[in-house]
């Protein structure tokens, strides 16, 4: 029973990432609310559940489900210009994992390092595909999001406690 508790959450919660991937701020690229959700996941289910669940999110998108921002989906997307922040989700996921954190500042800790090597990830992929210099892209990639996602991931440690708290979990 537990084991289908978990998976449920999981399916929840990557249907939560899409949703918040497709509330979108218009820019040069675009701002999202996906990080919050991956975000909310890996403190609501943890570091193993919330890897499965980014894990799959990406796979739904691959197959071509549209579930990234703006309703994009395929491969074409995970390979795309921007694809290196999607997987730079995943690898957020697996560090917080790899690192599970019993307290409130060690979880804060491990998103933000999670969220800085999701930009180095998301920032060299872009650098490469695009041709443009790593300083251009950092400076369109990184820069711009960085108070944004500082500030998502305030909320998603305000909210987590108070949704477990709800939800019961």
């Amino acid at each position: 029973m537990q084991k289908t508790v978990k998976m449920t959450q999981c399916a929840l919660s990557a249907a939560m990432l899409a949703v918040c991937a497709w509330v979108t701020v218009p820019a040069a690229v675009p701002f999202t609310l996906q990080s919050l959700g991956v975000y909310l996941t890996l403190l609501l289910l943890g570091g193993k559940y919330g890897t499965v669940t980014v894990a799959t999110y990406l796979l739904l998108g691959a197959v071509g489900l549209p579930v990234f921002a703006g309703g994009g989906g395929g491969i074409g997307v995970l390979c795309g210009v921007t694809g290196g922040y999607l997987w730079g989700f995943l690898l957020a996921a697996v560090l917080f994992w790899l690192w599970y954190p019993q307290t409130s500042k060690g979880r804060a800790a491990a998103l933000a390092v999670g969220q800085a090597f999701g930009y180095v990830l998301g920032t060299v992929w872009f650098s490469w595909l695009s041709g443009d210099r790593l300083g251009v892209s950092l400076m369109a990639c990184v820069l711009p999001f960085v108070l944004p996602d500082a500030l998502k991931m305030a909320l998603a440690l305000w909210l987590a406690p108070r949704i477990k708290k709800a939800a019961k979990l």
